[in-house]
């Protein structure tokens, strides 16, 4: 970054311990029309809309605010860089071509992230970024933004839907200026970002609760494009009581991963409270419905799972069956009828009950695992699933998903299914 044009000062000043960014705005109110509304709070910043203002703030503890005199450049094509930074007022250019002379260019508007792709993913910038007007930016560290910022309840997934907002303008900029080649890299850099913060909501640790004796579990997730709407989670209610779910988001693409995203973070939330899966159900139900235009869905199967019984209490929303593995002999679990999740509010589902006894195996699994079909058009099917399953009562999970990916891609003859592929095996030790 160049320093020709910019001067530098912390976040935190004496005097701002009470208002912090809202006070630093305030200074600007004669400068930019809409300061007054962004005064209100943090919201005004996509990054941390719905994030705790407390939280947000002691975390820029350490970040520093950059003043930009009109046609500083903040970023130079090709250059190292390992900051994201947050337009606070003002304007920025972003030229994708690297010339500052060139007429077309994406403008940056207060509360946009800048620089966020090279900072995470160490690549040489791939623009040229110069303020347009005089401008103030916040600069935040590569450790300060994932160490301290990510982890704040909601971030990771803001970031992801203003990311999501940024290919769009990304994509009518490249139609405008017939460049559709460099575009089309910059579209993909920002997918296989979108993608890495996707991965990142799930629990991916192989196998999962290692700390643990009393249960085996290990999570496996493969979108078929760049992001995808398959889900799947698994966490302690209490020390004995575990939640565990999974599901299928309809269609592919970014519409699907942010609502897999909405879904998950509302299951998080409500099973903490509600731990009747069918009650948990029908409340995700009205809630995925409020305010869904996109008209998408998601077929799910949950469950409570108490550890030191082996009793498995699981409602079920359009999904596959799970598969239980028993004294050796592997079988499709009884499910109760359920519709899809997120389609019609005000709908009732209901309930079962199994016991899951010690080495007893459950895998649960999305149908882009069970319908991925080979060159002459034969699934794989559930039947393959249940024979290998039923070899599964001394291999570890973690090597035995990875078996199950293996033979179904031998199957297809594709290493890249059709479908999102997404597998959660629970196990209780002998």
């Amino acid at each position: 970054m160049s320093t020709s044009g910019i001067t530098r000062r912390p976040f935190r000043r004496s005097g701002e311990r009470r208002h912090g960014l809202d006070h630093l705005l305030g200074q600007q109110r004669h400068e930019n029309r809409h300061v007054e509304r962004r005064r209100e709070g943090m919201d005004w910043i996509g990054l941390f809309r719905q994030a705790s203002a407390d939280a947000v703030e002691a975390a820029l503890a350490e970040a520093d605010v950059l003043e930009l005199a009109a046609g500083a450049p903040l970023l130079s094509y090709g250059e190292t860089n390992h900051n994201v930074y947050i337009l606070l007022s003002g304007r920025l250019d972003v030229h994708l071509d690297g010339d500052s002379g060139s007429e077309r260019a994406i403008s940056v508007a207060p509360g946009e992230l800048i620089g966020e792709l090279s900072a995470i993913d160490g690549e040489p910038v791939s623009a040229l970024v110069i303020a347009h007007a005089p401008s103030q930016v916040l600069q935040l560290s590569r450790d300060l933004f994932w160490q301290k910022l990510m982890t704040l309840p909601g971030v990771a997934s803001n970031l992801m839907t203003t990311l999501t907002g940024r290919m769009r303008r990304s994509n009518e900029a490249a139609l405008k200026a017939q460049r559709a080649a460099l575009e089309l890299q910059h579209l993909r850099k920002e997918l296989d970002i979108a993608r890495q913060l996707q991965l990142s909501m799930l629990p991916l640790q192989r196998p999962l609760f290692p700390e643990r004796s009393d249960l085996h579990a290990c999570g496996l997730m493969e979108p078929a494009s760049h992001v995808g709407g398959d889900l799947f989670d698994a966490f302690f209610i209490d020390d004995h009581l575990l939640f565990i779910c999974i599901g299928d988001v309809s269609g592919h693409g970014v519409a699907a991963a942010l609502f897999m995203a909405r879904t998950i973070g509302l299951l998080r939330v409500l099973a903490m409270s509600i731990t009747e899966p069918e009650q948990l159900l029908a409340t995700l139900n009205d809630r995925l419905c409020a305010g869904n235009d996109t008209n998408l869905f998601v077929t799910m199967f949950c469950g409570f799972l108490d550890v030191n019984t082996g009793v498995l209490r699981y409602s079920n929303g359009g999904h596959c069956p799970p598969m239980v593995l028993a004294g050796g002999v592997a079988s499709l679990l009884p499910i109760p009828k359920g519709v899809l999740v997120g389609a019609f509010p005000g709908l009732a589902f209901s309930a079962m009950d199994t016991v899951l006894a010690p080495g007893d195996t459950l895998l649960c699994y999305t149908d882009g695992v069970t319908e991925a079909a080979n060159e002459d058009g034969v699934e794989f099917s559930e039947q393959r699933c249940l024979e290998l399953l039923a070899h599964w009562e001394d291999a570890p999970l973690p090597v035995a998903l990875d078996l199950l990916r293996l033979t179904v891609s031998t199957f297809t003859g594709q290493p890249v299914l059709d479908d999102d592929c997404t597998l959660l095996a629970i196990r209780r030790p002998a």
